[in-house]
């Protein structure tokens, strides 16, 4: 199975903007989404600034409907990507193990990677 290099750098944000920007009806599903899983934000700053954020929130707390959407929508690189930058306290730890095993990271059986942890002093 494939593993996670540790990557402390942000989801490739660019590739994702671009993606759900792509044309008017993805936008427009990106933007819902960012009302519904970012809502303390406007769609627009979360388009601009997080776009990982919002994918991973879609990972997260995304309905069925959402999960597939996104899985079509980005395609299992891009979602590994996020995966893999994933900031402490993005994904709960179901959705962190899901996602694994869903994108072919683990093997089914074995545990997951540890979870992104914060750590104290670090920038």
């Amino acid at each position: 199975m494939k593993s996670l290099p540790p990557n402390p750098r942000p989801a490739p944000d660019h590739l994702l903007a671009s993606r759900l920007a792509a044309d008017p009806a993805v936008a427009e599903t990106a933007r819902r989404w960012a009302r519904t899983y970012l809502w303390w934000k406007t769609p627009e700053e979360i388009l601009r600034d997080e776009p990982s954020r919002l994918v991973a929130q879609v990972m997260d707390m995304g309905t069925y409907e959402d999960v597939l959407a996104l899985e079509r929508l980005l395609g299992p690189e891009l979602l590994r990507a996020v995966l893999a930058r994933a900031q402490a306290g993005w994904l709960r730890p179901r959705s962190w193990a899901f996602w694994h095993y869903r994108l072919g990271l683990v093997a089914p059986g074995e545990p997951p990677p540890p979870l992104p942890a914060r750590r104290i002093g670090a920038a």
